[in-house]
């Protein structure tokens, strides 16, 4: 499993964009993890699948009720990742109403997940490989802070949790 100190995996991991602008154009487009994070502090969190219950009405939400205090504790970008197609999490982010708030990127063949060592294994349910539920705050592309939740848990990878870490300067 990945450990605080270590870089963030470089892979690619994909997002859908709606509007057409500044080199992207609409439909899925590629996000480098090691260019995208490179110089930013980012509020990762990762989570199963899109539009499972806990996820859509605690998880996603609070990171986005959590923007403008994120952003002040130092936070330049909010990431959410899920073992999803882009337009899966395209979809997602509508659905949940994230804006610009928080960038939903889909790890479709869970290149991250694995990289991380922070996968769930659903296949008995029909479900295939996923990712753990977990936060962690990334600067200049090396963990932080990793907070993994255990099964059926909803304690540390809640925004709340990531921005006390965040105003602590960790």
């Amino acid at each position: 499993m990945i450990q605080v100190g270590e870089k963030i995996p470089a892979t690619t991991l994909m997002e859908y964009v709606e509007v057409e602008g500044n080199g992207c154009s609409i439909g899925p487009n590629p996000v480098d993890t090691a260019k995208a994070s490179s110089g930013k502090t980012i509020a990762l969190f990762a989570l199963p699948g899109a539009f499972t219950p806990t996820c859509s009405a605690k998880h996603v939400p609070g990171y986005v009720e959590q923007f403008d205090a994120l952003k002040a504790a130092g936070v330049d970008e909010i990431w959410c990742l899920s073992v999803n197609d882009a337009f899966v999490m395209g979809a997602w982010a509508r659905d949940q109403k994230t804006g610009t708030k928080v960038r939903m990127l889909g790890d479709g063949d869970a290149a991250f997940a694995k990289a991380t060592g922070l996968t769930l294994d659903l296949t008995g349910k029909g479900l295939g490989l996923r990712s753990n539920r977990y936060s962690m705050l990334v600067k200049d592309g090396v963990v932080k802070t990793l907070n993994v939740e255990g099964p059926g848990k909803f304690e540390v990878s809640d925004a709340a949790t990531l921005l006390a870490q965040a105003k602590a300067g960790v």
